[in-house]
């Protein structure tokens, strides 16, 4: 993948591109940190319904100038027709009150308001600075993302009680004294030398001020929010469409995918089962895990060696698929894999800073009191994270600089990158890197959860009739389904459902993103006949940047 060989003279549709970003960077501060680009260090994104008003205001005025342009060449046609697909599905969502009721238990101004902290940079006396000032505008961030969950309030468009209920409770631990704020700025300290005792105190009373405005959501959600909240999970139809496009770039048939993911789910629990009498001769499923939980050689014991391990694992991979079957450049060689600050839960990508400054970083926030992990259900995790999944994806956008406008390196879908990822974990199965039967069982654990939250999350929110006849579907059924399709702890499951409610379209979108992922290489092998060429197919794909499933399907096609 060596786009940025052949560099790309911009366009003036590369202009409006460039130039949205630029706004998306002035209407959300927090964007620079995740791009690694300098300025408005310490600044936020207006969560009232005044930032949502002028989002609106500049969406419409990029439309009117991207319809008015004339595509120079493909790469234009590819960044119009996407451009202008995210543009006005932002204006639909706007217009049906999404905004009004952003609240949910993993994705929601409540949480990205805490998180973008776990990506400053903490190294120097001037990073703390940032951070100190950081804190100091927590309780205005907070305070206009009150302001649009009340206009939610009197126009009765709320999230559901559900939501309101567990966000107050993790409000509640941001605000304790001894939560994320007064943790992370006790353990201050720079390598440049000791910071001054009045920064000290600045980076105190911010985690301060914090905290109290984090009690302030708190109180809100409970005696506010909730009373006015919906009873009901499901969203309906018409709501969950949007969030669908949304999350997968493409527009699908969600009672022909609803009937797929009932299938797919059935092939994952068959393939299972074989693999499981594969590892022990007769053995169930939950045999043949409860056999491998027992095997020493199969454990990590501590997030010490769980980082060496994940760390091991990563650099492996990347040397040995960039001699074989990817070209990786220099630049996304270096992937960090790191334990999260937080205990809630989960793993994730996050990417490198535009001039790669800050490398890509795979994350693990382990919960607290876990101390064991066993490397047959993870391993598939590694690629999915890493190489050949999130990191040479978005790496490779990153990278491609010099061909590709702002816009196609920042965007994207989730259907379009975790589709990605899942594709990527059976791609290592095709190249052999699950051959052990215990490797492919934790890959399959996790493909059969993601096909199971197909069916669960249109299920639940479409109400659909349950599978086993018995009703339609709902929030307990919800929960008996996933308690009966994965093999994890009832905390993490009873988390997973409460965001599946809460987070309408986005679950199902890595499972549909695969789906689509490997129809774009069958329908590429077709067209290519006896000269199609997998690594070719990749680089082509990979090298359109972030784009969603409906623009990469015509951009193959073309």
């Amino acid at each position: 993948m060596t786009g940025s060989d052949t560099p790309r003279t911009p366009t003036p549709i590369d202009a409006i591109a460039d130039a949205w970003v630029d706004t998306l960077l002035d209407l959300t501060p927090e964007l620079r940190v995740y791009l690694g680009r300098p300025g408005r260090e310490g600044e936020y994104s207006d969560y009232s319904p005044a930032g949502a008003e002028r989002r609106t205001e500049e969406s419409k005025r990029v439309l009117t100038d991207l319809d008015a342009a004339t595509p120079q060449d493909g790469v234009d046609e590819v960044t119009k027709a996407d451009l202008r697909r995210d543009l006005q599905l932002g204006l639909d969502q706007n217009a049906a009150g999404f905004p009004l009721r952003d609240l949910n238990v993993i994705a929601s101004p409540a949480q990205e308001i805490r998180e973008i902290f776990d990506l400053m940079a903490t190294g120097s006396e001037s990073d703390w600075v940032h951070i100190a000032t950081r804190l100091d505008n927590v309780p205005g961030a907070v305070a206009g993302y009150i302001e649009t969950l009340r206009e939610g309030i009197r126009t009765g468009t709320t999230p559901a009680k559900r939501q309101v209920r567990e966000v107050a409770a993790q409000a509640r631990k941001h605000a304790a004294g001894n939560g994320f704020f007064d943790s992370f700025t006790t353990g201050a300290a720079a390598s440049d030398g000791e910071l001054p005792d009045s920064l000290r105190a600045d980076l105190a009373s911010g985690a301060g001020r914090s905290r109290e405005a984090y009690d302030a959501l708190a109180g809100f959600l409970e005696s506010e929010l909730e009373p006015a909240a919906r009873e009901d999970d499901a969203v309906g139809r018409d709501h969950y469409a949007l969030a669908s496009q949304s999350f997968l770039g493409a527009t699908i048939d969600l009672d022909e995918t609803y009937e797929w993911g009932i299938e797919e789910l059935a092939r994952m629990v068959a393939e299972q089962e074989a693999i499981a009498r594969e590892i022990l001769p007769g053995a169930s499923v939950l045999e043949a895990i409860e056999y491998l939980d027992n095997d020493p050689s199969r454990k990590l014991h501590g997030t010490d060696a769980l980082q060496r391990w994940m760390q091991e694992t990563s650099d492996r991979s990347v040397e040995e698929l960039g001699r074989t079957s990817f070209d990786i450049p220099e630049e996304i060689r270096a992937l960090e894999c790191r334990i999260a600050p937080t205990q809630e839960g989960g793993i994730y990508y996050t990417g490198p800073a535009d001039d790669f400054s800050r490398p890509g970083r795979m994350w693990w926030s382990v919960p607290e009191g876990v101390t064991e992990f066993d490397t047959w259900r993870e391993l598939t995790t590694v690629y999915h994270e890493g190489v050949p999944g999130h990191h040479l994806q978005i790496g490779q956008a990153t990278y491609n600089k010099s061909r590709l406008n702002s816009w196609r390196r920042i965007a994207g879908t989730s259907g379009h990158a975790e589709g990605w990822a899942l594709y990527a974990e059976r791609l290592m199965q095709q190249l052999g890197y699950l051959d052990d039967p215990a490797d492919r069982l934790g890959m399959l654990d996790g493909q059969r959860m993601r096909a199971a939250r197909v069916v669960l999350d249109i299920g639940v929110h479409l109400r659909k009739p349950r599978p086993d006849g018995n009703g339609t579907w709902d929030a307990a059924y919800a929960l008996d389904f996933l308690r009966s399709n994965v093999n994890m702890n009832d905390g993490f499951v009873r988390f997973e459902v409460n965001r599946y409610l809460g987070w309408p379209g986005q679950a199902p979108s890595y499972k549909v993103g695969q789906r689509i992922w490997e129809q774009l290489r069958d329908d590429y092998e077709r067209r290519a006949g006896a000269d199609f060429d997998i690594k070719e197919f990749h680089r082509r794909a990979l090298d359109l940047g972030g784009v969603g499933l409906d623009t990469l399907r015509s951009a193959l096609a073309a």
